[in-house]
């Protein structure tokens, strides 16, 4: 997400380099190069326009102090600007009422039935409210299926009425069955189409008026870059929505919708979801995403991932196995698991500043786990509770049961001595407690 927008601003910035004050030339030439970036990122023109204008006025009007080198004062001000074009502050749902009422709404195609599963995940487990899904999608015959098997994956009943067409009465009977039997929330997913009609605008606006949702949001498929901002405005005229969703953000997209939809449609991105995980949902902030596209890492989002797969007990337990260096590679194992759960290896590490652009172009997921896992499942429980035992025959045997060679499995154990030693040092070190710093 963004890496060509943060290589083409990196290079805009560059134009500065050496500059020892503002002056109106270099400036405009460094504005022109963000104003290509962008169009390139596919911002509309307008949008690109409005941007670099707001920015040329504030680096114009700088008095850059002799500690501040004036391409410093340019990445600070676009930094900002950035935000300010996408929300300056993030934004979470309302969810209040008896019951609360969230209608999803979009196109078919943008990911709003895996969006429906996720929210409903989201709310269960961050709120901690009783949820109940709706089947309004009547339109797309796999879509009440699909809802079911999302339900079930995050523990969230789905209400549905078979032969049932008329997703008004299917959206007034759930809120009652929620009203009844004490649910807090219900989400009701609605139907698509293939593309903005009269149809699916009538259907949508009556579905919006019947129910009077507490919040309505929008979601869009965000690799369609501009075509999402035209199909978030016409939207946004019949249902007048509360929030967008950017799905697919770990696609081939280039964060034009992510930069362009808040200025032109002035609703803002409430959460951003990527992959089919189902807690592979984020709440959008916009200052932390702009520290992205500046290549400045976003450190809080990772601690925040961490502490999600934080459990104090184990950390405590573990804590005193590496004190008395008894950390075994089923504890390795256990580790690497809960470093998946917190999603995408490389957008993990892209969070880390400067590491995102020294992967670019390295090909790394979860999958490069397999092969570590399937050495360390190939061992006797005996081996991994005492990894000094592994001789060379147990090694032999290990490479041939995971698929592997004697090497990786040497590698392996050179690299799980190396881990034990640097966990060591953290956990002893009260890394957990600096952690814990970070709770918000």
């Amino acid at each position: 997400m963004f890496e060509n927008l943060s290589e083409r601003l990196e290079r805009s910035f560059k134009i500065l380099k050496g500059e020892g004050k503002i002056t109106e030339i270099n400036v405009s030439e460094t504005v022109k190069d963000i104003r290509k970036a962008l169009l390139d990122a596919d911002v509309s023109y307008k949008v690109a326009k409005e941007f670099c204008d707001r920015v040329k006025t504030k680096a114009l009007g700088q008095n850059v102090l002799t500690a501040v080198k004036p391409q410093q004062m340019m990445v600070k001000i676009v930094h900002d600007e950035l935000a300010e074009f996408m929300g300056s502050n993030s934004q979470d749902i309302e969810v209040k009422g008896n019951p609360g009422v969230v209608l999803v709404a979009g196109l078919n195609g943008s990911g709003k039935t895996t969006f429906s599963g996720k929210l409903a995940l989201y709310v269960k487990s961050k709120k901690g409210m009783k949820v109940l899904l709706a089947a309004c999608d009547t339109f797309r015959p796999a879509a009440i299926e699909q809802l079911k098997v999302l339900g079930e994956q995050v523990g969230v009943p789905v209400y549905t009425e078979e032969g049932e067409k008329d997703p008004v009465r299917i959206a007034e009977n759930a809120i009652k069955k929620a009203r009844a039997e004490g649910y807090s929330v219900v989400i009701i997913d609605t139907a698509g189409r293939l593309a903005v009609d009269e149809e699916l605008m009538n259907e949508i606006s009556a579905l919006h008026k019947a129910v009077k949702p507490t919040e309505t949001l929008f979601v869009v498929d965000a690799m369609t870059g501009q075509d999402a901002v035209a199909t978030a405005e016409a939207f946004n005229e019949r249902l007048d929505f509360d929030g967008v969703v950017l799905t697919k953000m770990d696609g081939d997209t280039r964060g034009g919708a992510a930069l362009s939809i808040k200025a032109v449609v002035g609703k803002p991105i409430k959460f951003v979801s990527s992959g089919e995980k189902m807690e592979a949902l984020d709440v959008f902030h916009p200052n932390r995403i702009a520290d992205r596209i500046l290549g400045m890492g976003d450190v809080v989002s990772l601690v925040e991932k961490a502490q999600e797969q934080f459990d104090e007990k184990q950390a405590r337990e573990l804590k005193k196995k590496l004190a008395k260096d008894q950390f075994t590679f089923m504890d390795f194992y256990n580790q690497i698991q809960q470093i998946k759960k917190m999603g995408n290896i490389k957008d993990l590490a892209s969070m880390i500043p400067g590491v995102g652009k020294a992967l670019k172009d390295v090909d790394m997921d979860n999958d490069s786990f397999k092969g570590v896992e399937a050495i360390i499942m190939s061992m006797t429980p005996y081996e991994r509770e005492h990894p000094e035992a592994i001789n060379g025959s147990r090694r032999k045997r290990i490479a041939d049961g995971s698929g592997t060679s004697v090497v990786e499995v040497n590698r392996l154990l050179k690299q799980f001595e190396s881990t034990r030693k640097v966990m060591k040092t953290a956990m002893t070190g009260n890394l957990m407690q600096k952690m814990k710093g970070f709770r918000r």
